[in-house]
């Protein structure tokens, strides 16, 4: 309550009422898909660090965890729908480790 108050007096707007106002309220169908693509893009972001860190090319680490160049490239442009054990691979292949946390 007070942080609203002070976000007032600021004239501030809190980041979930913009969200939500732009997008759509939690668990409508637009903000879920809002929320997947975000997720996707830090994915995406998260590997591209990782990879470049390790000092390889997209098609060095595809060619590490036996797929391709493309592939790689979509899922750092956050533009591919993987499954938890593509995910692992990838990161493996860096020589990283993934951990999910359910909030």
């Amino acid at each position: 309550m007070k942080k609203n108050f002070e976000l007032k007096q600021r004239h501030l707007t809190p980041l979930e009422n913009l969200i939500a106002e732009d997008i759509g309220e939690i668990n409508t169908p637009e903000r879920n898909q809002f929320e997947m693509e975000c997720d996707a893009f830090i994915i995406g972001e998260q590997l591209k660090v990782e990879r470049l860190k390790a000092g390889l090319t997209q098609e060095e680490l595809a060619d590490r965890i036996g797929t391709k160049k493309s592939f790689i490239s979509r899922v750092e442009r956050g533009h591919a729908d993987i499954q938890i054990s593509t995910l692992v691979r990838l990161f493996h292949g860096l020589g990283r480790r993934v951990s999910v946390m359910v909030l």
